[in-house]
């Protein structure tokens, strides 16, 4: 078989040989790999002395836009393409990693190995695909006969297994080295289940710090020296910057939305007049990932869909076409192809809706005097020029680096990936393409991202000490409070100190408390105290706290017991997987990596200037 694999390589080398290529050509014909500066041999990174090329990256991420684009079916982002290229990054870096590992260890995979896992242990991908399931689960006897099959080996997709057990099956050997002595106790079990099934419910007065004036605490600057010094992690700040935008909506009216209709009923009356209803919506579906499958949604149950869908699905015989049936999504024409019980196989094709051609005209029109006026200009007054003479009123917003753009609710994308790849106050954006709109964007004002300067940061600090020492002082008021309700009761101390008592809900060590939150002393005394007991003072990171426990119902240890065996599993499990994560994170912390991005990005802005 594994002979059988590398006979099918030929097919697999030149789908390689023409995406990476293809890739190559993308980044290079589009500016991503500037000029003279970057090849395809630049390394995007070394790891540990071993370099990735700026192409794999490239293709890498390619490769993910691709398959978002497809699952989608709208454009990319500028945020998300920056998600994606990170996305590949890391993938290829962890890569690196775990092959310099598998060398360490002298982890390796046999041809045997490989064979066994093809032949029995399919792949997710495989596992979920329809053409190989038998009532809606996977069929291993479709599976082997497809495996055998001369289709298989045109595809190449023996090869493409054979590369899938060749990096699966090192990991799986890793991942069990570094997770197999994962072990949990029979109290640790208890004391697990305890936080997630104890309850109590208290009754608490909540001391403000607000009711001190900030004039009565005194904050020196050697206490905010010291902050800054102990916590310049924690004070990093990612970039901000005002920009301003001009939106010019594809706003679709009535008129556009019956005339998307009207098309699906073209649609709809081809399929009546004998067309295959699969044909039609591979050529016609705007749902990219059903048309490919002839508008196949697959099998399943009721709630899978948005409810107007899945009420005009679930009203249809098996065979009939639906009448146009509107959603957000578009509208759709549907068939039942198989229904038993509350369970349907369907298919569907979509046209969404959008501007007719005479109204997508008249914006695109729009859209390309805005380009020409003031897309990619350095002069600000371009942008304004272009507002008053297009009538578009300009609207104002703040972005955070990393961050999406949003002004007044409203999503604005690529702006912000725009902003933080070197844009400069006063410059203008080129013009944004997306599915709702056309956007062009001027920087107002940059702030640099990064750790503070000390003054930068005096603010912010004298404002958190400021509050640990109203806590603080309010530990002596809130100490006299409770010996007051220790002997009169919560509630009379309450009405004679002008406070109110409030009472929280049941809750959980795992939940909290609601008004007073997770992980703090005001949990840890509701489930200490004796019920009907008032609390000491005690601090949450908002208030000082005195409380009392009204109900408290303890886990019972029969269920624990009738349940421990999966609990156990489930914990166990999850201390694996925490193995790994963590090994993996160490993998990464004390690698030497070298990230060249930032400079291939900078080279790739000069060469478009």
């Amino acid at each position: 078989m594994l002979q059988s694999m590398r006979s099918a390589a030929k097919y697999i080398w030149i789908f390689l040989v023409i995406f990476f290529v293809g890739g190559f050509l993308l980044a290079e014909t589009s500016g991503l790999l500037g000029r003279a500066q970057v090849t395809t041999t630049t390394a995007v990174a070394t790891v540990n002395g071993e370099d990735i090329p700026v192409a794999a990256w490239y293709t890498a991420t390619q490769q993910i836009e691709q398959q978002e684009t497809q699952r989608t079916g709208r454009t990319i982002t500028l945020e998300e393409r920056d998600r994606m290229s990170s996305q590949a990054f890391e993938q290829l870096v962890r890569d690196a990693l775990l092959r310099q590992e598998f060398k360490r260890r002298g982890i390796s995979v046999t041809d045997e190995e490989i064979t066994e896992a093809a032949r029995y242990n399919p792949p997710p991908q495989l596992t979920g695909s329809p053409e190989l399931q038998t009532n809606g689960q996977f069929d291993p006897e479709k599976y082997q006969r497809f495996l055998t099959s001369p289709v298989a080996r045109q595809e190449g997709l023996l090869v493409q297994l054979e590369q899938y057990y060749r990096n699966m099956i090192p990991q799986q050997k890793l991942f069990e080295q570094v997770s197999s002595d994962a072990y949990v106790t029979d109290p640790q079990l208890w004391s697990s289940y305890k936080d997630l099934n104890d309850s109590a419910q208290v009754s608490f007065v909540g001391l403000d710090p607000a009711r001190i004036a900030d004039a009565s605490v005194t904050v020196s600057n050697s206490e905010v020296s010291d902050y800054y010094d102990k916590h310049k992690k924690e004070l990093e700040a990612p970039g901000r910057a005002e920009v301003s935008v001009l939106i010019i909506p594809r706003t679709v009216g009535p008129a556009d939305s019956a005339a998307v209709r009207t098309r699906l009923l073209q649609l709809r009356d081809r399929i009546l007049k004998g067309e295959k209803f699969e044909d039609v919506a591979r050529a016609e579906s705007q749902d990219s990932v059903s048309a490919a499958d002839g508008g196949s949604l697959g099998r399943g149950p009721r709630g899978r869909f948005v409810p107007d869908f899945e009420t005009a699905a679930f009203a249809l015989k098996t065979g009939e076409l639906s009448p146009p049936v509107l959603t957000q999504f578009g509208y759709h024409l549907m068939r039942v192809d198989e229904r038993k019980g509350d369970t349907l196989a369907i298919r569907h094709i979509l046209l969404k809706l959008q501007q007719s051609d005479a109204t997508a005209a008249a914006t695109d029109r729009k859209a390309d005097s805005l380009a020409r006026i003031a897309a990619n200009a350095e002069d600000p007054k371009k942008f304004d020029d272009a507002a008053r003479m297009l009538k578009i009123v300009p609207v104002k917003g703040q972005a955070v680096e990393g961050q999406p753009l949003t002004i007044k609710g409203q999503f604005v994308p690529s702006v912000s990936s725009w902003v933080f790849k070197g844009a400069e106050k006063g410059e203008t954006s080129d013009l944004f393409d997306w599915d709702d709109a056309y956007v062009l964007a001027r920087v107002d004002s940059v702030v640099p991202g990064g750790m503070p300067s000390l003054e930068q940061a005096s603010k912010q600090i004298r404002e958190v000490l400021m509050l640990r020492k109203k806590l603080d002082a309010l530990m002596k008021p809130a100490s006299e409070f409770a010996r007051v309700a220790m002997g009169t009761g919560l509630e009379n101390a309450a009405s004679r100190g002008n406070v109110k008592v409030a009472q929280s809900a049941m809750f959980t060590r795992a939940t909290g408390i609601p008004q007073l939150g997770r992980a703090n002393e005001a949990v840890g005394a509701a489930f200490a105290l004796p019920v009907g007991q008032i609390s000491a003072p005690v601090k949450t990171d908002a208030l000082v706290v005195v409380l009392r426990v009204d109900n408290r119902v303890m886990a019972d240890s029969t269920k624990w017991a009738a349940q421990k065996s999966q609990q156990k599993a489930q914990v166990v499990n999850g201390l694996r997987q925490q193995k790994i994560r963590d090994f993996l994170s160490n993998l990464r912390e004390t690698a030497t990596v070298k990230d060249n991005r930032k400079k291939i990005e900078l080279a790739q802005r000069k060469s478009t200037q």
